[in-house]
């Protein structure tokens, strides 16, 4: 079967990714990786993340795809040992640097996507240095991703979900030019996601139907699955997003797979697997460079599309294990019978649930209220000082 890879950027994340089916996890280690706004791990959380994954039939592979400065040198040897030592899956690199180092200590080398790989001849001179997995550039055709795995044999690895960078393959300078904040070290503060307007030196403005002109709509491939089959790893991008983020989008695109496999895949479980994309952040969706060039593919406000928002209302302050029911103060706000909540912990992961039974110290209610303690039932296990948030629907 097709690898299903799963970003994840902490702990909860992390749980969230494993609980989901993720058969895979990339993770970053603070400071060295495309993804430094993201809280990352520390490199003595390392051991125990790759040990929790291994204890959990999931493969790990870390991040280390940011350009290597001089001075970093030390460090980066410093990390890759621990990651050998941890007995890490994979590293995914293309500085030189790190691929020398990995192939020192026979790490396993999956070249990332900033390498921009996008024909046959290119992929098979990364495998002479040895590459053992391509992450395609983003710009690749189904008809290119099929041509490159038949005429290499390497391991392919192919986005199928998420944000999608107006540069190649994240190739970007504005963030650096404007804000002193590099892409290429991982700290794009993403100037392409805002609104411009088109001004010439007499102060004459170009109209245009939409001056989002650089937010590119997000990548989602899940309709085009049955035709991706025969590449190695299918990734969904999104480190910097939240665990019910991670759980979601996992789990629709390994309900996705696991009808394929069962011959059950069809036009009516793509609609039903697209509104539940739908539900977390999102900035509308587009099938990208897979089909065509997608010129005309630009989300047309700020922010996310995403058709249900999360509103923290309390922490859980005890979970009773016997009877599985959960108490905490409301802080902001109620519920009611019928409403959704959800649960978030670094050892919980994410959890989420309709309310069926609710009490306070005067017994069942209907409807709770800001300030109250109450006892919510559940059907699976939370832990005290997870975050409990209420879902509704976006207006």
């Amino acid at each position: 079967m097709v690898e299903l890879l799963a970003p994840v950027g902490n702990w909860t994340m992390l749980r969230a990714a494993v609980k989901a089916g993720a058969d895979a996890v990339y993770f970053g280690v603070k400071g060295f990786n495309m993804r430094a706004s993201s809280i990352n791990f520390d490199i003595d959380e390392i051991k125990e993340v790759i040990d929790y994954c291994h204890q959990n039939n999931v493969k790990a592979y870390c991040t280390v795809n940011i350009i290597i400065l001089e001075q970093e040198i030390e460090k980066l040897h410093t990390i890759l040992q621990t990651l050998q030592d941890s007995n890490i899956d994979a590293v995914i690199c293309w500085d030189f640097a790190v691929i020398q180092k990995c192939k020192e200590l026979h790490i396993p080398i999956h070249l990332s996507t900033q390498a921009s790989v996008s024909n046959s001849q290119s992929a098979l001179q990364w495998k002479e240095f040895g590459v053992e997995r391509i992450v395609l550039a983003r710009e690749c055709s189904l008809e290119d991703v099929k041509d490159i795995k038949e005429k290499t044999n390497m391991e392919i690895e192919v986005f199928v979900h998420g944000a999608r960078c107006i540069s190649l393959s994240g190739r970007c300078f504005m963030s650096q030019e404007l804000f002193g904040k590099s892409a290429n070290k991982g700290e794009c503060l993403q100037p392409c996601r805002r609104e411009y307007t088109v001004t010439d030196e007499e102060g004459k403005q170009m109209v245009m139907d939409n001056n989002f002109i650089m937010s590119a709509k997000d990548l989602c491939a899940l309709p085009l699955l049955p035709k991706l089959m025969h590449v190695d790893c299918l990734k969904i991008e999104g480190r910097n997003r939240s665990a019910d983020y991670v759980f979601k989008v996992v789990s629709v695109y390994k309900e996705a797979l696991d009808a394929i496999n069962n011959n059950t895949f069809s036009d009516e479980l793509i609609t039903k697997l697209t509104s539940k994309l739908r539900e977390v952040y999102n900035k509308d969706f587009s099938q990208g460079f897979l089909i065509e060039y997608p010129h005309h593919e630009r989300c047309n406000e700020y922010g996310s599309k995403a058709t249900t928002r999360k509103i923290l209302i309390g922490k859980v302050s005890n979970f009773y294990s016997k009877i599985n029911v959960a108490e905490f103060t409301i802080e902001s706000e109620g519920f009611k019978l019928g409403d959704t909540l959800s649960f978030e912990g670094p050892t919980t992961g994410y959890h989420q649930e309709i309310v069926s039974e609710v009490h306070t110290d005067n017994g069942k209610k209907e409807e709770v209220k800001k300030g109250e303690i109450v006892s919510v039932k559940l059907n699976s296990k939370v832990r005290e000082n997870d975050k409990v948030y209420l879902i509704t629907k976006r207006e």
